[in-house]
């Protein structure tokens, strides 16, 4: 669907299509143990690794990965389908 089409779904902070759109490629490097030790406040994702955290559930996943929590994972070098980015800055 193109983005936006479902208004009634935006977040509580002005954010569409966070989930059920595509998944999203972040900054973050993946490590399955990461969150058995990273901090409980605004974890920032291992300093290194071979392949890219991804966020949000596509519409590719089951319902229950549906949600802007679900994390998965995808090497540099592919596009798996159901894969896209979005554009974001920081606040501060």
């Amino acid at each position: 669907m193109p983005v936006g089409s479902f208004p009634e779904s935006v977040s509580p902070y002005g954010l569409y299509d966070m989930a059920g759109n595509v998944a999203e490629w972040v900054q973050d490097w993946y490590n399955p143990n990461y969150y058995k030790e990273a901090p409980l406040s605004d974890p920032s994702g291992p300093a290194r690794g071979a392949i890219k955290a991804m966020r949000g559930g596509s519409w590719l996943k089951p319902a229950i990965s549906l949600r802007t929590s679900d994390r998965d994972w995808g090497p540099m070098d592919s596009r798996p389908s159901g894969a896209g980015f979005r554009c974001a800055k920081d606040a501060h």
